[in-house]
């Protein structure tokens, strides 16, 4: 399932970040990569413990924790402290897979990556290339979002970013680990919280919709007892 949740950060919000993300300090983004993803990973990253990662990684952490589409899509149980990266000068991303465990910095605490996610601080027409591109089974999708917007999407997924041949593409990147690390089944309790808001917003003060809203609700609840891990 492969989600974009549009105005994550306001644009006011988006313009504080740039102006802290263009005075900070970047240095190789390989630091952070796996053996395999060390090989092909050729960009830019902002330390991991930075002030400006930590206000930033703060600021989105609130955000998203504000975000209906955001909630229901992911049922977050833990969110990787987001990290920020940049690809200029043809810098590009090779097809690689998420690590499934990664250790929060400065902690013994360790996170199952069931979910990325991609944050975006440039928009489309500031640079060319850098395209985030998701492989599953219905093909190859290709990710370039407004400042603000983000993509969510399976961390078992093969996924790479283009060369950028102009300007300079800015985003922040973290994982998350859901209540519900199957993705069918998170996809399945997605389309049920969906359908159930659908009942309220088309039918109100109907007496059958809010009825088989009840009973829905009901259900969800039930299969979120019976799947959900904490």
């Amino acid at each position: 399932m492969l989600i974009t949740v549009p105005d994550v950060l306001a644009g006011e919000e988006v313009a504080q970040a740039r102006k802290l993300l263009d005075e900070a300090e970047w240095t190789d983004g390989r630091v952070t990569a796996g053996h395999q993803s060390a090989k092909t990973k050729d960009n830019l990253q902002i330390p991991e413990g930075h002030p400006a990662a930590k206000e930033l990684g703060g600021m989105i952490v609130q955000a998203l924790g504000k975000n209906p589409l955001f909630l229901a899509a992911a049922l977050p149980l833990k969110v990787f402290p987001p990290l920020f990266n940049k690809y200029t000068g043809g810098q590009s991303f090779g097809t690689h897979v998420d690590n499934a465990i990664r250790q929060v910095p400065g902690s013994g605490a360790r996170i199952r990556t069931d979910l990325s996610a991609t944050l975006f601080f440039t928009g489309p027409d500031e640079y060319d290339g850098g395209e985030l591109c998701v492989e599953d089974t219905y093909g190859v999708h290709r990710v370039k979002l407004p400042p603000g917007h983000m993509v969510l999407y399976p961390s078992t997924s093969l996924h790479h970013v283009t060369p950028v041949t102009r300007g300079a593409r800015i985003c922040s990147f973290f994982w998350l680990q859901s209540m519900i690390r199957n993705d069918g089944r998170r996809s399945l309790m997605f389309d049920l919280d969906l359908a159930i808001q659908r009942l309220g917003r088309d039918l109100p003060d109907n007496e059958v919709a809010e009825k088989t809203a009840v009973q829905l609700t009901g259900v969800y609840h039930n299969l979120l007892r019976e799947w959900a891990e904490m």
